[in-house]
């Protein structure tokens, strides 16, 4: 038995412990159930639980959400399309996501799949050490995908938008500059 400071107030039947806690006007909480003897703790529970949410609500804002970009090839895909998608996945990977990069084929077309990993492969060199491969190319029914992440030193954190002034403000400033 824990006491609402923190003391311990040693070992005694759940009756007595139900009847101090009620003593105080706060609630008795188990803390460990499966402990021998359990440990109960007296507490105001709708304030634990309430600062217990704050904390947990603190903690999902600051985590990062990386989402999955995708980014399709085809096994005929011309040089200039080639190279302004590797611009695309760079971008993606410098904002934090992860890319999903596909080639698709049609009809005869799977019969060369190895043009499809070469495609796959070639984005993944030609982006060098900037990415990590996290799936190689694989093939998955028409379609031959393989996952790009950004390497932790590469990928910097998203600078925050910046606070637009309000047009009052803007306009009172360039009345006072034309008087």
């Amino acid at each position: 038995m824990i006491d609402e400071d923190g003391s311990q107030l040693g070992i005694m039947p759940p009756g007595q412990a139900l009847m101090l806690a009620e003593e105080k006007g706060l609630d008795l909480v188990e803390i460990a159930a499966t402990a021998t003897p359990p440990v109960c703790r007296i507490m105001n529970s709708g304030k634990f639980f309430y600062q217990q949410g704050k904390r947990e609500a603190e903690a999902r804002k600051h985590q990062r959400h990386i989402k999955i970009k995708e980014v399709k090839f085809r096994p005929k895909v011309d040089e200039h399309d080639f190279a302004f998608k590797r611009r695309n996945v760079e971008r993606f990977l410098l904002d934090g996501n992860k890319v999903k990069s596909l080639v698709i084929f049609r009809g005869r077309e799977i019969v060369h799949s190895e043009i499809g990993r070469d495609i796959l492969n070639r984005l993944a060199d030609e982006l060098g050490d900037t990415v990590i491969v996290e799936s190689p190319p694989r093939q998955e029914g028409n379609t031959m995908v393989q996952i790009l992440a950004p390497k932790k030193e590469v990928a910097p954190a998203k600078p925050k938008p910046k606070a637009k002034k309000a047009p009052a403000e803007a306009a009172a400033r360039t009345a006072e500059k034309t008087e």
